[in-house]
């Protein structure tokens, strides 16, 4: 598998063109969905943790500096990935969503933490406001539900919404408690964390190596891989450990503060970490970091950070949550660790989409406890940038079970039997020229489904979860039917029928896998626009761009006349850049693939296999949804970030400028120039009881 790094943009957002942050936060928005996808959908991440941490904060600076320039498939509108069509376990969907964390990287974004924090509920500003500081295990996350005190389901987080059902291999989890003690509320849905001991960690690799079976990477791999067995019986012999943190769905209420929720929850059997602590302010929080970084390796388990949560239960329901993550808790990282290695080769691989990526091949060395061999080099920039040399000593750091990133060069180490690395003017795959489009970082192949690489990933996203989702048609059963020539485009898949007695013979398939898949392939012979759009593997184009263009064209056929490649694709890239959220380079993309002959001829070949039915229309259940709406001035019943959150939960746009396009101004004390504006504009003024009639408050 194939990531795409690039190399982060340290412009200044507040001195950059609107274009160009369109630009980059394009570019951002498809990293980052391709390396979610990479991490938690097909569990082969190859950035390291904080580096992708780095993308994701470069994307959350230059929304938060650009806020009308957010797009449809932000980032920071998803949790995890979907479960993997082909999954031994069933689905589960949780009753309250269960949420990633944002994340800090230094003192100050504590700090600012704190101040968002103390804004958003209009605290006097010398009332202190307490938190809790607990270790952030690095482990896996279940969600375990109880009725009557009696233990009965688990399930992981999945992406955010629905998880996998591990209630069977979570029963063998002797540090599990099954039946609880005291009173606990009727329902009750305790979350946290699944890890494993170093040293239980050791001894399970040792006993893995002795009988010739794969050795995990790291405890948190050993602890996933541990509880996703199919004999659950396996799963009870690791010894796996679990720190409860959180609440998720419950009958009743247990305690007015998370610090008495642990108090409570761990008199009921449930292990809660004894590093956890009550804080009274920011140097609180900071000083129990360092002490608990200053700890981190003589514990028993591993750790990346520390999580601090707003105490107050109260507190944290007005803050509420944004899309991924909620407001009342921040997860501070520990950064990453740096050894000393040589590169020995350089390889470039190929992704879904083209990229080719350079891969150091390192002098085996071990970092964190874990031996790792390669390292990520992003791109021609990066390795022209740094002066990285075939030969070269370099520090490098790692994060999490992935391919490390070169840091830098130890140019004094060098004796001149270095090799100047020259990257290839064509595919190492299919030998068809690469390119660089102007502005871009990565270089990438232009055999398109021509080239192996590209097709293999391509189909596999083809048939993702949240493309096509056919079940029982993986990654691995897409390499093998790919190895036998039996798949070259996503219309073969649709012939398979023709292939039963021949997949009746291949190791894994009996009578009924073979039913269950040729069903959930005739099944998904009827499909929505914006599902069929997004399985294209168009670049830049997520769930969420999908949905926009499906709405635009309304149907499949009007979407192939628009975009044919004898049709006129100046006019459809102008018509393209014209829906809200379109940039102009995504237009090049969306125009590019489809006025590609080759891959026109595969788009209409697929279609015709299939039913595609057109999107349904977003429903009207608010008097402001679809609306955009300004808030300016002194609110006095609520925050403006609480006002914010509230209009958006109700399907509003909320903007912070005022152009023809609002809808509602919303006016507290001291509205000054935005209310002039747009008294200027003819734009509708409410004042706060006048907004609160309209969205039915009382």
């Amino acid at each position: 598998m194939v990531a795409r790094p690039f190399i982060i943009n340290t412009d200044n957002p507040t001195t950059m063109s609107e274009d160009d942050v369109r630009r980059e936060l394009a570019a951002l928005a498809a990293e980052i969905s391709h390396h979610d996808e990479l991490y938690h959908g097909q569990d082969a991440p190859q950035i390291s943790d904080a580096e992708y941490d780095q993308i994701v904060a470069r994307n959350q600076s230059l929304e938060a500096t650009f806020p009308h320039l957010v797009r449809a498939d932000s980032p920071n509108e998803r949790v995890g990935t979907a479960i993997l069509a082909d999954s031994m376990f069933s689905k589960i969907r949780h009753a309250r969503p269960m949420l990633s964390l944002s994340n800090g990287f230094s003192d100050k974004d504590i700090e600012d933490f704190v101040t968002r924090v103390s804004k958003f509920l209009s605290l006097d500003v010398n009332v202190s406001t307490q938190f809790i500081a607990e270790p952030k295990i690095d482990g896996l996350s279940i969600s375990l539900r109880y009725k009557n005190g009696q233990f009965v389901e688990a399930a992981t987080r999945g992406d955010g919404n629905e998880g996998e059902d591990v209630t069977k291999n979570a029963m063998q989890i002797a540090s599990l408690p099954k039946q609880l003690r005291g009173q606990p509320p009727a329902i009750l849905e305790i979350r946290g964390e699944i890890y494993m001991n170093r040293h239980d960690f050791l001894t399970l690799n040792a006993a893995q190596e002795n009988a010739g079976k794969k050795v995990f990477a790291n405890p948190r791999n050993a602890a996933a891989g541990s509880l996703r067995q199919k004999d659950a019986s396996i799963t009870g012999q690791r010894n796996l450990q679990f720190f409860a943190y959180s609440m998720g769905e419950t009958s009743a209420l247990i305690a007015d503060t998370h610090w008495d929720f642990l108090a409570a929850i761990s008199d009921y059997g449930f292990s809660v970490n004894e590093l956890s602590k009550r804080c009274n302010n920011v140097e609180d929080l900071l000083a129990t970091y360092h002490e608990i970084n200053h700890q981190r390796a003589d514990l028993p388990y591993d750790i990346d950070g520390v999580v601090y949560k707003i105490d107050r239960h109260d507190y944290q329901q007005r803050l509420g949550q944004l899309a991924r993550a909620p407001r009342w808790a921040i997860a501070h990282k520990f950064p990453a660790e740096q050894v000393e290695t040589t590169i020995t080769a350089i390889d470039v691989q190929v992704g879904r989409t083209g990229a080719l990526t350079p891969v150091a091949r390192l002098t085996p060395v071990s970092v964190g406890g874990v031996i790792v061999s390669n390292a990520t080099l992003h791109n021609e920039d990066e390795i022209n940038r740094k002066g990285i040399k075939i030969g070269d000593r370099v520090v490098i750091q790692r994060a999490g079970d992935v391919i490390p990133q070169v840091v830098r060069v130890l140019i004094d180490a060098r004796n001149g039997t270095e090799q100047i690395f020259t990257f290839p003017d064509h595919c190492p795959v299919c030998n068809a020229p690469t390119i660089r489009p102007e502005g871009e970082a990565v270089r990438r192949c232009s055999g398109r489904l021509n080239c192996a690489a590209q097709l293999n990933e391509g189909l596999k996203h083809f048939v993702s979860r949240n493309a096509f989702d056919i079940e029982g048609l993986g990654p691995r059963q897409i390499e093998q039917f790919i190895s036998l020539g039996w798949v070259k485009a996503p219309a073969d898949i649709f012939q398979l029928n023709d292939k039963a007695a021949e997949i009746a013979a291949l190791d894994g398939f009996g009578d009924l896998s073979i039913k269950k898949l040729l069903s959930a392939i005739a099944v998904r012979r009827e499909i929505g626009l914006e599902r069929f759009i997004y399985a294209l593997g168009i670049r830049q184009i997520g769930q969420a761009t999908a949905r926009l263009l499906a709405l635009h064209y309304g149907s499949v056929e009007t979407m192939l006349a628009a975009l044919n490649p004898d049709a006129d694709l100046d006019a459809a890239h102008q018509a393209l850049v014209e829906i809200d959220q379109i940039g102009a380079a995504m237009a090049n993309d969306i125009t590019a693939f489809f006025g590609n002959p080759d891959l026109y001829q595969l788009i209409v070949d697929l279609v015709a296999e299939l039913t595609i039915l057109p999107p349904e229309r977003p429903a009207e259940n608010s008097a402001i949804s679809g609306k955009t709406i300004v808030f300016t001035g002194t609110l006095t019943r609520m925050s403006r970030a609480e006002a914010k959150a509230k209009a958006e939960s109700l399907g509003a746009k909320v903007s912070g400028t005022v152009s023809s396009k609002t809808d509602f101004l919303v006016a507290g004390a001291d509205a000054g120039s935005k209310a002039r504006k747009a008294a200027d504009l003819g734009i509708t003024v409410l004042d706060e009881d006048g907004y609160s009639a309209l969205v039915g408050n009382p």
